[in-house]
Parts: C-alpha cells; sequence; structure tokens
C-alpha cells in the first residue's frame, strides 16, 4: 500500500495525467506535488547573465510554481503538500525523497524515442534509475 505519493509536478499535460492517474489509483494516500525551478532555464530568459536579474527571473519563476502547484492541488482535492526545490529536475526528485520519505514517485514523460531522448536525455528515466523507491512513470 502507498501512503505517501510523490508527484512531480510542473504543470504539463504530461504530468497532469500523471497526477490524474496518481489520485486515481491512491485516493486514500497523502500527496506532495513537487516543482523543480531549473537554473539551466535561465538561459532562456531575456536577462540571463544579467546579475541583478537572476533575482527577478527566480522569483518570478517561483510565483509560476506556485501556482501551477495550486492548479495541481486542486486536481488532487486541496488534499496535497506542495513544494518548490531548485536544481536539476530529476536529481532533485530523488533528493527530496531521500530527504522527505516517500513510498512512490510518479511523473510524467514525454515518450520521446530516438535522437531527441538522446539529445534531451530522459527525466523519468533518470528518476527510475536513481529513485530509493519504486517509480510510476505515466505516459
Amino acid at each position: 500500500m502507498a501512503d505517501r505519493i510523490l508527484v512531480a509536478f510542473d504543470g504539463s499535460e504530461q504530468a497532469r495525467r500523471a497526477l490524474e492517474f496518481a489520485v486515481g489509483e491512491w485516493s486514500d494516500a497523502a500527496f506532495t506535488l513537487l516543482y523543480v525551478i531549473d537554473p539551466a532555464r535561465a538561459g532562456s530568459s531575456p536577462t540571463a547573465g544579467v546579475p541583478s536579474g537572476a533575482e527577478e527571473w527566480y522569483e518570478g519563476e517561483k510565483r509560476d510554481a506556485e501556482s501551477t502547484l495550486a492548479d495541481g492541488a486542486a486536481l488532487v482535492g486541496g488534499e496535497a503538500t506542495t513544494d518548490v526545490v531548485v536544481g536539476r529536475p530529476a536529481q532533485s526528485v530523488v533528493d527530496y525523497v531521500d530527504d522527505h520519505g516517500a513510498d512512490i514517485v510518479v511523473v510524467g514523460s514525454h515518450g520521446r524515442q530516438g535522437l531527441s531522448r538522446v539529445v534531451l536525455g530522459s527525466v523519468a528515466e533518470e528518476i527510475v534509475r536513481h529513485s530509493p523507491v519504486p517509480v510510476t512513470v505515466v505516459r
């Protein structure tokens, strides 16, 4: 029985499907929704590389994360714990499980194959490889 479910939730369609699956599968569990702010994405910001812009970028990302997590909590029925961390997404999810515990991790997958998977990597695959608890990947 899975009592504590960690769902990596970024608001994407894949993450929404993963959360909906988890709620349907383990409706009585305690849910934690985790949003990872990836600092590597700061390079795509118009303020990237400008030290004074980094704090503004982070604050904007944090506001977006909190809003996204509120939407996710509503899908659970408002009965979810939410958290925001900064780091590489896969490693941050694994570290979160190590630090806070969970019985299972649920993540969405884009289902990339071939060259795009090799080039872009797979967050879900890295979580599966390194997680100390079972991982369910939802497509």
